[in-house]
């Protein structure tokens, strides 16, 4: 899976091929899915101008959940692509609006009550908070208390995570590769989804499962792959705008000195590597024995292809490549 994309001015920037091993499905549930996330997304009111839902519209992301959960019931189809466009809608009219660090922290105690203490009869004036509440009531609805603890740890982490994201927006710093992949674990918002497949599978992880330092590690290097391949296929999107120095191409370019061609071809060389390690750790994760577990490594490895097939035919990142420079 590759493509080339352009830039202003000398060669093209070629994406390095995103090769995947690993099947690659799509949900029989997937028009009616996308059709009523977007609905849903219209009813909440996280996104008040009528040119961004129509943006959303288009880029089809009832798709990316019908690619990443094939095998899940509608409802819980229904509750991981809701999720999933609740993240992209956060981060794209809540983080990324030139909000700074402090503004984003203040706005956490809010988000943390709605996880922490609020039920569905309490009442939530914020829509991003009010939306949350929701996909909350519904994971403890779909799943088990394990479960739900789970998504809302990982969840935690992914809010106070836009702190750091948001500080170095502010700052005009772009930050050191180890800082940055160590965090972007936690930007990338993978482990909410992640948290998802024990739910959409049917299939729960025991926390000894999920403790497992095979999941563990697993569950590591399909988070990487998919955030790296993110940053390569959203490099136009994000490279002229107000989060370029969260993107890891230019991380690479700034403290390594490669090109940004180079910096591309060293990130796709990583997740090359990281593909092999889940592939290695398949053995002793069958080892196990538990049908949860094999459901949950096939819920990471359609997320990966999943992910590639969406991202590289949806509009939310090819109209960004098209508008630098018309092939």
């Amino acid at each position: 899976m590759g493509t080339t994309t352009p830039r202003r001015s000398g060669l093209p920037l070629r994406i390095p091929p995103l090769r995947c091993p690993f099947p690659s499905e799509i949900s029989p549930y997937v028009e009616r899915v996308n059709t009523e996330t977007l609905d849903w997304l219209a009813e909440t009111g996280l996104l008040e101008d009528t040119d961004t839902l129509e943006r959303y519209r288009r880029a089809k992301y009832g798709w990316l959940g019908a690619r990443t959960y094939p095998y899940a019931e509608h409802h819980t189809l229904r509750l991981a692509t809701d999720w999933c466009v609740w993240l992209f809608a956060f981060d794209d009219a809540f983080c990324e609006e030139n909000r700074g660090a402090g503004e984003i922290s203040r706005a956490l105690p809010g988000f943390l009550a709605v996880l922490d203490d609020l039920d569905e009869d309490d009442k939530v004036d914020d829509a991003f908070a009010r939306a949350l509440l929701e996909i909350k009531c519904r994971i403890a609805r779909y799943g088990d208390p394990d479960q739900l603890d789970r998504w809302r740890t990982v969840t935690k982490d992914y809010l106070f995570a836009q702190v750091w994201e948001a500080a170095n927006r502010e700052a005009d710093v772009v930050p050191k590769p180890d800082d940055y992949i160590f965090m972007r674990r936690r930007t990338g918002a993978m482990l909410t989804v992640f948290a998802l497949i024990d739910v959409a599978s049917g299939r729960s992880l025991s926390p000894e499962e999920w403790r497992h330092p095979a999941v563990r590690a697993i569950t590591e290097n399909a988070n990487d792959v998919v955030v790296w391949d993110n940053d390569l296929i959203s490099y136009a999107k994000e490279s002229e705008g107000a989060n370029s120095r969260n993107n890891l191409v230019n991380v690479l370019a700034t403290h390594r000195g490669h090109s940004r061609q180079h910096a591309m071809e060293a990130i796709g060389a990583m997740r090359d590597r990281a593909i092999a390690e889940m592939v290695g750790l398949r053995p002793a994760l069958e080892a196990l024995g538990s049908e949860a577990v094999l459901a949950y490594v096939r819920g990471l490895e359609f997320w990966i292809s999943g992910s590639v097939d969406y991202s590289l035919t949806s509009t939310r990142y090819t109209t960004a490549w098209e508008r630098r420079e018309p092939r």
